[in-house]
């Protein structure tokens, strides 16, 4: 059974267990114990839910390629600075 029961119940420590849970950054024990909670617990299952969602649409955009020109300036402005800074 849950041992939180309504909202705000389950406390910032256990929402950052479940960062690294979604991370893969717990022991195998660690994460049964999240998989359960998640089970029992709406709350944090819709911040679980909120969270993949987020990361999703994050991860969607950082697959946009920047310009080659963009890529060029930038490198060369870089050198400009390094060549007035020796």
């Amino acid at each position: 059974m849950s041992d939180c029961h309504s909202l705000g119940d389950c406390d910032d420590s256990r929402i950052e267990r479940l960062y690294e849970y979604l991370d893969g950054a717990l022991s195998h024990a660690d994460l049964v114990e999240i998989k359960d909670h998640l089970e029992d617990c709406p709350e944090c299952a819709q911040e679980h839910d909120l969270e993949c969602l987020i990361r999703s649409v994050v991860k969607r955009s950082c697959t946009e390629v920047a310009p080659a020109k963009l890529k060029s300036n930038i490198l060369d402005r870089i050198s400009q600075i390094k060549t007035v800074d020796h």
